[in-house]
């Protein structure tokens, strides 16, 4: 199986009100054809000398592997953390209709 042209790219929120300014401005900027928000995520981690256990919410942002720098770049300068979640998934395979939709509904 070949990978796609797809891409998953994961990224936690502080809440659903800065999710939802995040993943509407990185559909608007066609940089993700679709951004799913998963509330109820609890994040455990080290941060500045500390473990933190936080709430937090999931973005899935949906784009294309030519579009993970931008994502990436636009989130880290509209996230409120000083260091974002970013990470890109490669998708191995999907429905064809979804995966050229994703290709249509970002820029080109």
């Amino acid at each position: 199986m070949s990978e796609t042209n797809a891409r998953v790219v994961l990224c936690t929120v502080p809440n659903t009100e800065v999710g939802g300014q995040l993943a509407r401005g990185l559909v608007e900027a066609r940089l993700a054809a679709c951004v799913n928000l998963i509330p109820g995520v609890r994040s455990f981690y080290h941060w500045e000398g500390a473990i933190h256990d936080d709430a937090e919410v999931q973005l899935v942002v949906k784009t294309r592997a030519a579009l993970v720098g931008e994502v990436s770049a636009w989130l880290e300068e509209h996230h409120p953390y000083d260091t974002p979640e970013v990470l890109a998934l490669p998708v191995s395979a999907g429905s064809a209709a979804y995966l050229r939709w994703i290709d249509a509904s970002t820029e080109g």
